[in-house]
């Protein structure tokens, strides 16, 4: 009777082990890639810069290029063998480069192998991380033919030395382990064999009972019955548990090089093979993070067996053991590295690909993210934030921040910042953190003027003084301008915008019409449903950053719309292509207003609220751009832009009270310092045919700035006007309508707050 329940139990474990096993084994997250960086003549980067780049892709040093992942650099020469790599558009091989360079950045790209000449070249592009399932499994997929031979036997010498004669399990290893825990007087050493650790891993649970064991040692058998050495010994690769990341578990070799080492298998060094097949015996006791002194002693251990094998030769053992654990200091290819643009991958894909497709089936999705740009980014907001704090006198961690970066042309995210923390995945205040945008709008409204170009241009007076509105419900809203004082009836339009006026702006708004701005928002690219009041002039409405990145890209690229896009292919985990994402583009605002527009945003960062930029900026970039700040200072904005780079940064509580914080003294700091990082390119003025230019004197800054000096034709500026709608009367040499004595008298409380605000900038930045 015993022995016929034992058949039957022994026939239902055969099928559930060879279900399992032939059947699909894993489920395979989703791989997220950075965009490659494209190399060839006329780059824009430097030597240091290239290096810096290929240091982070987990490319080594070396003084021979014998083996792909490394390069060799001298004084005005950089020589990669790159990886070989299988794009969204297919196979590129390895190459063998020389890339020279001059002062304006690489000056040629040639081939050193055999394979042909070559123009243009890109880097396998740095896997930023994956969209795994809730059980928190992830794992890249390794062939055994493809991993380096050292490691199928090191793990056989190490773990199961007599694993190609056994059949599952090994009564050897199972007395000498028993005899081994006798003597110690408890668990010393286990006697499972490679065989018994898959089938735990693979089917079972980790509870130490004799049951379970017995249950393990049958289930092992068939498996050794039903499938060769070399099919067993390739899922152990993919199976065994390597490490944690937070909420993701590290399976499989192919993910631990990547996890501790930022680069492929294939790629690793005896020493760094020993350490992973040392922590196979405890991946938390031996973490070379946590426990680096635990986890040396482990790995030359390992490289003694190694040697003793007598497939590790002497000088190389030696060698090996005088390294260092050589793991990163931060794992570059978790998931947790880059949550808010992961984030915003998943919402993109969100209704193209169901939650098993990203999961399970292993695709592979190409993005746009620039990983120097995000880094610039991530440190420019944590340092960024310390030095408000500290300058100002604000509660430290209290403020929160986040960030958006893009490229003008193509509407391209380069980088995503969430918050302070840019690794916690948590609340992701670029995409969720919808506060009211303040003076970001006021654009919105000039631009909507300057569509009119028989009504409006930029020296047009505008009324600044005092407004009452009486509103539907039967209250009366009363703008007022930030120094609470009032500027008069005759301000020229230009300088309304540059200075952020309230009350200005509130009128041209509700002599445009507020649906008509409204329009314009939506055209711009603004998706959402604002009310048709007029406090919408002033900023009262509520959007997340990348909203804001939206809007203010199409001002960017001339008042053409691109919807921002942070994915640009998807395939299938052998290459083959499943989703593109082209480029898509239309005009949605005419070119000369947005030109205008453009102008006077210039102006906000050369002499306006935004000029303490140049602080930290080199002079001779021209930016443009616009301060945002809300009711009670609970929100700090800038959003700008140079001629290739975009940004959008908000600086707040989470808890919504007031920051204490302008447009100007907050996300301005933070603005200024990723945009100096990223390599701006100066907007360059080409007017469109049809608008013409007339020098005009005008006043920039209150403090004193070059160009108020009226005598004879000295301090013009050329000023921007649509062809055909130049006033009557007006000259060359001519001032727009303020004068500078009337400016002087009437706002001294503004010059004493922009004064103050500048003392403690200096403090800060200078």
């Amino acid at each position: 009777m015993a022995a016929a329940v034992l058949a039957g139990y022994m026939v239902y474990l055969d099928g559930a082990v060879r279900a399992q096993f032939e059947g699909t084994r894993w489920t395979l997250p989703a791989k997220v890639y950075a965009s490659p960086l494209e190399l060839y003549s006329g780059l824009d980067l430097s030597r240091s810069e290239i290096v810096s780049r290929l240091d982070r892709q987990g490319y080594r040093a070396s003084s021979s290029l014998s083996r792909s992942g490394t390069y060799r650099s001298s004084v005005s020469r950089l020589d990669i063998h790159t990886r070989a790599f299988h794009f969204w558009d297919g196979q590129q091989a390895s190459r063998e480069i020389r890339l020279n360079f001059d002062s304006t950045g690489v000056s040629s790209l040639s081939a050193l192998d055999k394979q042909g000449d070559l123009a243009l070249i890109r880097l396998d592009p740095l896997m930023i991380g994956s969209i795994y399932p809730k059980q928190g499994e992830d794992r890249i997929l390794v062939k055994l033919g493809d991993v380096p031979p050292m490691l199928p036997a090191g793990l056989i010498t190490v773990e199961d030395r007599d694993f190609m004669n056994h059949w599952g399990v090994s009564p050897k290893s199972i007395l000498r382990a028993a005899v081994a825990n006798l003597r110690a007087g408890g668990v010393v050493q286990g006697g499972s064999t490679i065989t018994q650790q898959l089938v735990k891993n693979f089917y079972l649970n980790n509870q130490q009972t004799l049951v379970r064991k017995a249950k393990e040692a049958l289930m092992a058998i068939l498996l050794d019955a039903h499938y060769s050495k070399p099919e067993i010994l390739e899922a152990y690769l993919n199976e065994v548990y390597l490490g944690q990341d937070g909420g993701r578990a590290i399976h499989g070799f192919g993910l631990a090089s990547y996890f501790y080492f930022q680069k492929p298998l294939e790629e690793l060094q005896p020493q760094e093979i020993a350490l992973l097949v040392a922590m196979v015996k405890g991946p938390s006791y031996y973490d070379p993070r946590r426990n680096p002194e635990r986890a040396l002693r482990r790995r030359n251990l390992v490289l003694d067996m190694f040697h003793s094998a007598g497939f590790l030769e002497e000088d190389s053992w030696r060698e090996a053991k005088k390294a260092d654990l050589g793991v990163t200091a931060r794992t570059v290819r978790s998931t947790s590295q880059y949550p808010a643009f992961i984030d915003l991958v998943r919402r993109q894909l969100l209704g193209q690909y169901k939650d098993a497709d990203l999961t399970e089936e292993g695709l592979r999705i190409f993005t746009t993210l620039d990983p120097e740009v995000q880094a610039a980014a991530e440190k420019r907001v944590s340092d960024g934030l310390d030095k408000v704090e500290a300058a100002r006198g604000i509660e430290r961690d209290s403020l929160q921040a986040s960030a958006v970066v893009t490229s003008v042309e193509g509407g391209r995210v380069l980088a995503l910042v969430g918050g302070r923390d840019a690794g916690f995945a948590g609340f992701n205040r670029a995409l969720d953190a919808r506060r009211p945008i303040g003076s970001l709008m006021k654009p919105v409204v000039y631009l909507t003027a300057l569509a009119e170009p028989s009504k409006y241009n930029l020296i047009t007076p505008l009324d600044d003084s005092a407004l009452s509105v009486k509103l539907a419900n039967g209250d009366t809203w009363r703008p007022q301008n930030y120094s609470k004082s009032t500027h008069g009836s005759e301000v020229p339009l230009h300088y309304a915008l540059t200075h952020s006026y309230n009350l200005s702006t509130a009128r041209l708004a509700l002599d445009v019409g507020i649906p008509d701005v409204i329009d314009t928002l939506k055209e711009l690219g603004y998706n959402g449903d604002p009310l048709s009041v007029p406090s919408l002039a002033l900023g009262a409405v509520d959007m997340a950053p990348m909203q804001v990145a939206q809007i203010y890209n199409t001002l960017a690229a001339g008042g053409y719309y691109t919807p921002l896009l942070a994915i640009r292919d998807v395939t299938t985990r052998e290459g083959e292509p499943l989703s593109r994402y082209p480029l898509k583009i239309r005009r949605a605002v005419d070119e000369s207003p947005v030109y205008l527009t453009n102008w006077i945003l210039q102006r906000v960062a050369r002499y306006g609220t935004g000029s303490t930029m140049y602080r930290t900026l080199d002079r001779s970039i021209n930016v443009a751009g616009k301060t945002g700040t809300t009711d009670d200072l609970r929100d700090s904005w800038f959003a700008g832009f140079a001629a290739n780079r975009l940004a959008v940064v908000w600086v707040g509580r989470d808890d919504n009270k007031p920051a204490q914080l302008t447009g100007a003294t907050g996300a301005l700091q933070l603005w200024a310092g990723i945009m100096a990082d990223i390599d701006p390119r100066g907007l360059m003025n080409v007017p469109p045919e049809d608008v013409v230019e007339v020098p005009l004197r005008l006043r920039f800054d209150p403090n004193g700035a070059s160009g108020n000096d009226y005598g004879g034709c000295s301090g013009t500026t050329p000023v921007p006007f649509v062809r055909g709608y130049v006033p009557d009367g007006l000259s060359d040499c001519d001032s727009d309508i303020m004068r500078e004595n009337r400016y002087r008298r009437e706002q001294p409380q503004q010059r004493q707050e922009e004064q103050e605000e500048g003392n403690w900038l200096q403090r800060l930045f200078g």
